[in-house]
């Protein structure tokens, strides 16, 4: 098998459960939620992207870190804040199009451009 494509057989339970491989669920940064897609005869399954919400108080920290205070960390907040959705749903649809082999490499940079 290559690094683009590979499968383990997996056992589910009577309850419709199954178990994850290790080298899986490390690989790929499962936490403690997936999201499951069906489409075209496939079951697709992804670790779950924390919203924007979740993402709140490291945005800050990093704002903080960084010397904002006061009208400017508001602001600059809300600049980082609005990034967060087109770039997960660029690494959502990026994941979607690599499960469909429709693309061959992806960098940090191109799901957030601009970013250090």
């Amino acid at each position: 098998m290559t690094d683009k494509y590979e499968q383990k057989r997996v056992t589910i339970s009577s309850k419709r459960q199954f178990t994850i491989p290790q080298k899986f669920y490390s690989a790929l940064g499962f936490q403690k939620e997936a999201v499951c897609t069906m489409a075209e005869g496939m079951l697709i399954i992804q670790p779950a992207v924390p919203s924007a919400d979740d993402l709140s108080e490291e945005i800050l920290a990093d704002l903080i870190r960084e010397g904002y205070s006061g009208e400017a960390l508001l602001k600059e907040f809300k600049v980082r804040q609005a990034k967060i959705r087109p770039a997960v749903e660029k690494l959502l649809q990026t994941a979607k199009d690599a499960a469909q082999n429709d693309t061959e490499y992806v960098r940090y940079e191109d799901i957030f451009p601009g970013e250090e």
